[in-house]
């Protein structure tokens, strides 16, 4: 494992690539390098706030699911109190996992090798022969072990192996405006349906983050075949800066989101009209975040560093069927330089009628789940990424992949002034400063800096506007 005292030679690769990005490139290698996958993993993942799961997943108290946090394994679990736990699964005894399914609801939990026994807030609750074998231990002293930081925001967990990681609050800023869009734009908010599925991709885990901070440019040429197939709209996947859709890239606080939406029309993702009339009251959003989610068709967004989401309209699983929306929120695990598990969720209103969250799941299964329309194009582009970039010739030629869409010297692109949400907002979809800013605060993490010297306004933005 490779300690703090890094290698010179990684060292090297790290600083050139900053240095490179400041021209808009980054090294194709590092898509795929040995060394700095430990480094991702002790500095990023082990210093970061890492989603965990949605709270209606666990709704009863006893309720649990196991989970993950780069390779450690937790158990998330709603104990006999109501309260959300995130357990590490290891027996103090010896270190057995002690939680054996994937999911289910129970009291207690038992290592299957000594049979030591904890509660389900972790709390040891028996020993074997305590009286004669242990008679000094002090139960309380021996219970499992809890995460040093766990927080929620709206139904969405978070946890940290880092205590003295900033608040999840401070982690996410002023970018809760436009998570508040997704959760809250139905009146009792958003539920998890259904297992979350899991799948492991021959893929380094930044090529999805590329995607998801920002990546419009794909989308007319990796998912051309949903318009062929007549599944979805030009408007949906067409080509990035055309079109009658209005188009935004948004960074705010480290974090972005893409929004495609129509101008003075009642969009609303395509939510039918009796969901609309029942469910959107707009009551738990402010009057700019209402006008936002009323004109809007998609929106794409990620939080650094492995979480992004998916609210789509326009879209169908079948040509005969009317469009309809759905909604995934996922996050990518990291699992070696050439292999990541994705976790996706589908979410639905916790209050609408039944026959519509199992058509919004079937279109979230039917675009996003494993075998996905939009998932499968995806997917081997992301594989392709990472074979080219575990080679000799990546690393012996240096190869820099071109980030520069949207700097001031390479294309023609503004602000929009008149955005009334947080951040900086460009007018378009074609540039690529959200995946520049996702691997400047990746750079920083992975060097054993702050996220923060990171942070800040896009590199080609006058610090005078929006100020």
């Amino acid at each position: 494992m490779v300690t703090d005292n890094t290698t010179t030679g990684t060292e090297q690769v790290l600083q050139e690539a900053r240095e490179a990005l400041d021209e808009g490139l980054f090294p194709l290698q590092l898509f795929q390098d040995d060394d700095l996958h430990e480094l991702e993993v002790q500095r990023l993942f082990g210093q970061s706030w890492v989603f965990i799961g949605h709270e209606s997943e666990i709704p009863e108290p006893g309720d649990y699911a196991r989970r993950y946090i780069g390779d450690d394994p937790f158990i998330f679990v709603r104990d006999e109190s109501g309260e959300i736990n995130l357990l590490f699964d290891s027996c103090r005894h010896r270190g057995t996992q002690v939680c054996r399914a994937e999911q289910g609801n129970t009291s207690h939990f038992r290592c299957p090798y000594h049979g030591w026994t904890y509660k389900n807030d972790g709390e040891a609750a028996g020993i074997p022969q305590k009286t004669k074998a242990f008679q000094e231990l002090d139960r309380e002293e021996y219970g499992l072990a809890h995460v040093p930081r766990l927080e929620s925001y709206e139904g969405l967990v978070f946890a940290s192996i880092n205590e003295d990681v900033p608040s999840l609050e401070e982690w996410l800023g002023e970018y809760k405006w436009y998570l508040d869009i997704q959760l809250k734009l139905p009146d009792g908010g958003m539920e998890v349906v259904g297992e979350p599925h899991r799948w492991v991709i021959d893929a380094n885990w930044k090529t999805i983050a590329d995607n998801f901070n920002g990546d419009s440019y794909h989308t007319a040429w990796a998912h051309g075949s949903v318009v062929d197939l007549e599944l979805g709209g030009e408007e949906t996947v067409g080509h990035a800066g055309t079109g009658e859709s209005i188009d935004h890239h948004i960074h705010c606080d480290g974090h972005t989101t893409s929004i495609r939406g129509f101008e003075d029309e009642d969009v609303f993702l395509t939510y039918p009209d009796e969901i609309v009339d029942e469910l959107f009251s707009g009551d738990d959003l402010s009057e700019e975040q209402w006008q936002v989610a009323r004109q809007a068709l998609s929106f794409t967004g990620a939080i650094f560093p492995n979480f992004g989401f998916l609210h789509f309209g326009d879209t169908t699983d079948d040509p005969n069927k009317d469009v309809a929306p759905f909604f995934t929120i996922r996050k990518w695990r990291p699992i070696s330089p050439d292999q990541m598990e994705l976790w996706s969720w589908g979410l639905v209103p916790k209050n609408a009628p039944e026959s519509f969250k199992e058509r919004m799941y079937k279109m979230y299964t039917s675009n996003f789940g494993p075998t996905g329309n939009f998932e499968q194009d995806d997917v081997p582009i992301w594989k392709s990424i990472t074979e080219a970039a575990g080679g000799e010739f990546a690393r012996t030629q240096d190869l820099q992949l071109n980030y520069q869409m949207g700097m001031e010297w390479m294309s023609e692109m503004e602000l929009d002034e008149e955005w009334a949400g947080p951040g900086f907002a460009y007018s378009e979809n074609l540039e690529e400063g959200g995946m520049r800013l996702f691997h400047e605060q990746w750079y920083e993490m992975v060097a054993g800096n702050d996220r923060e010297d990171a942070l800040g306004t896009p590199m080609n933005v006058d610090l005078e506007v929006n100020q």
